[in-house]
């Protein structure tokens, strides 16, 4: 911080000096980032974010090694006659990247009656009104490809075809995405605006702040495909807001430092400057809390956390640079505008209130306690009541989730799993294995060559199209159907159940599917959830030690922040809502990352009292009546940028996210206002022994 504090004069006049080439050099770089932004991939497929050396992943990869399929689907074909759909069939087979369809005529012609198939076989496919098709894609669940074939099968099929399957639901997801997106950030946009043009002192100053914002969000956006190649859906629709939200602050801070140097200096570029110095200085240690908690993401196992930190702490430092460079050269610029448009601020004095709350501290002090133990509670049980089936997050009109309640209504299939097994292994236990697994529970049939055509009829007959479509030289490839949804405890005990009898004859099969992959991402998210907990209180513990210089602050600072976390993300068990499996974990971090900022700027200026005499109490007084505006302004610019999009959104896992970002950012607020002041009260004397810097106070108080 002191190289900081040496650069900043320097630094500040350079700025004023250079503010018109500062202003032409980012218009001129916008051009390659609106490029790079538009050109960077969006992966809407969660399960891509699983550790490479789990076996579900390896599986995933085998099956499209040996047998071309990566993505799988079924269609369920309603009242459609058998001619009819086995045209429809063999127009699919030309879709572009449809490897390979599955239905009875598969097996035998669709001239022998059906009363003569294997009762099995044609159960499997068949219903009173309905039939199904399995159908294999040759790329990967979430490639573009695939999401195209999708769309072609869905026109050739009509109103009468349902499509079920992971790439469903991803296209599904990412049309949705795409026609929202753009209405999250007008949303927070609008709301952003309208709370500072409440809470600042200017009509015009928040337009001059968005379009700052605003150019470093495209910078940041555009330069993810340099640096990653694409980003995840969950990192396109949050990234804008929380920049937004986020790097806020630092706009406000130029703008108060700047009219306090006007007042005393007549000249606006030396007076932009100093301001520009002084901020510099504040920004970058406001900002280090936030960075290190998005940059605890990075070391979740599940690389979307990886994802999300690396763009978001990116965002900050852009949000860093454009404060300090390109907000002093839009105000320069446009200072005559902003001096005829200035208001009162609407924030009164707050001097009384704050006397008011810290004559009653040890209230405050008792609701403190008597909060942690209900918050905390709740806290762990909503970590225990998230939902990792990305179909609940879907609006339920949406064709995906037709297409799920069709399978489910007319088959009583809620999710398929598939088996590898090594084509070595004899027709005879393939078949034992395949009777001890239809006993297992939820389990509604298992599809491969032994189980569909019996014993009596030698595998060296059937067509060559249905044995390259179920075996390789390596595998063969069997399908489980089940009653149970995906992510469900019934289906986690399912699949661990499949996989004990499928090690029985088959010690390296290997056990795949949506379900056994999100039965993996659970037990990787749970692991997650307290490394990223660890490392981000660790990190800001040591960030505010090095700030504060103080062995008590940093306790006293990270145990409010962390109890307004417990309340945010223990209301929802309470409400008796559920939330995505992702959202504690990004929430918890993100919340206290960007809040403690608001404990961290009334602690420095308690401080800096104590250190000019005064007494505890009127340095508590001074501090908070000083603060609030700040963190009025700054807390309601965050709960702005987000709580519109939460209302909005029909992808909960955004709207979820937004909603915990809005309601932690007003709990934050209150937390620093009411149990901060109490607590530096009740904590004033250790503070003074375990502080660098505050042994003169504690001397002059000893006489």
């Amino acid at each position: 911080m002191k190289a900081v504090k040496a650069f900043g004069p320097a630094f500040g006049r350079g700025v004023v000096r250079a503010r018109i080439p500062i202003l032409i050099a980012v218009l001129l770089l916008l051009i390659p980032a609106v490029y790079g932004m538009r050109h960077t991939r969006i992966n809407y497929d969660m399960l891509d974010y699983l550790p490479a050396d789990m076996d579900t992943v390896i599986g995933q990869n085998e099956l499209m090694e040996e047998f071309g399929k990566g993505a799988f689907s079924f269609l369920i074909l309603e009242d459609m006659p058998t001619k009819d759909a086995a045209a429809l069939k063999a127009k699919i087979e030309e879709v572009g990247h449809v490897e390979s369809v599955l239905w009875y005529d598969s097996v035998l012609d669709l001239s022998v009656p059906p009363e003569i198939l294997p009762e099995k076989l044609y159960d499997a496919f068949n219903t009173e009104n309905a039939t199904m098709m399995a159908v294999f894609f040759d790329s990967s669940t979430s490639a573009d490809v695939t999401m195209d074939a999708i769309r072609e099968i869905r026109s050739l099929a009509g109103k009468q075809c349902f499509v079920t399957g992971m790439s469903a639901l991803v296209t599904d997801l990412k049309d949705l995405c795409e026609k929202e997106e753009p209405v999250y950030v007008a949303i927070a946009v609008l709301c952003a605006t309208a709370a500072m043009l409440l809470l600042l002192d200017s009509w015009l100053v928040p337009f001059v702040f968005l379009a700052s914002i605003g150019m470093m969000i495209v910078l940041n956006l555009g330069t993810n495909r340099l640096l990653l190649g694409e980003i995840s859906y969950i990192t396109k629709a949050l990234s804008a807001v929380l920049q937004l939200a986020v790097t806020m602050d630092y706009s406000i801070f130029l703008w108060n430092s700047y009219n306090e140097k006007k007042a005393v200096l007549t000249d606006h570029g030396e007076a932009m400057a100093e301001a520009v110095s002084a901020t510099l200085s504040s920004v970058v240690g406001s900002s280090v809390t936030t960075i290190a908690g998005f940059i605890a993401l990075c070391f979740m196992s599940f690389t979307m956390g990886r994802d999300l930190g690396i763009v978001m702490a990116k965002g900050v430092l852009f949000g860093v640079v454009g404060c300090v460079t390109v907000l002093p050269s839009l105000i320069l610029l446009f200072d005559k505008p902003l001096e005829k448009t200035r208001h009162k601020s609407l924030i009164p004095d707050m001097k009384s209130f704050s006397a008011g709350v810290v004559k009653i501290f040890p209230v405050f002090l008792v609701l403190f306690l008597a909060l942690i133990p209900p918050a905390y509670s709740g806290y762990r049980r909503t970590n225990g009541e998230v939902y990792y089936d990305m179909a609940d997050c879907l609006p339920e009109d949406i064709d995906f989730v037709i297409a799920n309640a069709k399978l489910q209504e007319n088959f009583d299939i809620a999710s398929t799993h598939m088996l590898l097994v090594d084509a070595d292994t004899s027709p005879k236990d393939v078949r034992a294995m395949i009777r001890e697994m239809e006993k297992v529970d939820g389990v509604k049939a298992v599809l491969g060559l032994e189980s569909v055509v019996g014993s009596a009829v030698p595998e060296e007959i059937l067509p060559a199209s249905l044995t390259s479509i179920l075996k390789s030289g390596k595998w063969e490839l069997l399908l489980v159907n089940s009653a149970y949804h995906p992510a469900s405890d019934a289906v986690n005990e399912q699949i661990d159940a499949l996989g004990a009898i499928l090690k029985k004859y088959d010690a390296g099969g290997m056990l795949i599917g949506e379900a056994p992959c999100m039965k993996d991402m659970i037990e990787t998210t749970d692991r997650d959830f307290a490394v990223v907990n660890s490392i981000s209180i660790a990190a800001i513990f040591v960030i505010i030690l090095l700030v504060t210089r103080s062995l008590t602050l940093p306790v006293l600072l990270i145990a409010v922040i962390e109890l307004a976390i417990f309340i945010n993300l223990g209301l929802p068990h309470y409400l008796g809502t559920s939330l995505p499996f992702i959202a504690p974990i990004c929430i918890s971090t993100i919340q206290l990352g960007a809040t403690v900022d608001y404990a961290i700027l009334m602690t420095t200026r308690y401080k800096s009292e104590r250190t000019r005499g005064a007494s505890r109490t009127d340095a508590v007084m001074t501090a908070l009546s000083s603060s609030i505006p700040s963190i009025l302004v700054s807390g309601f610019g965050l709960f702005a940028a987000t709580f519109g999009v939460a209302l909005y959104s029909n992808i909960d896992i955004v709207g979820s996210m937004c909603m915990l970002l809005a309601r932690g950012a007003v709990v934050s607020m209150l937390a620093v206002i009411f149990f901060l002041p109490a607590l530096l009260l009740l904590s004033d004397r250790i503070i003074l022994h375990t502080t660098w810097g505050l042994g003169a106070v504690r001397k002059r108080e000893k006489s």
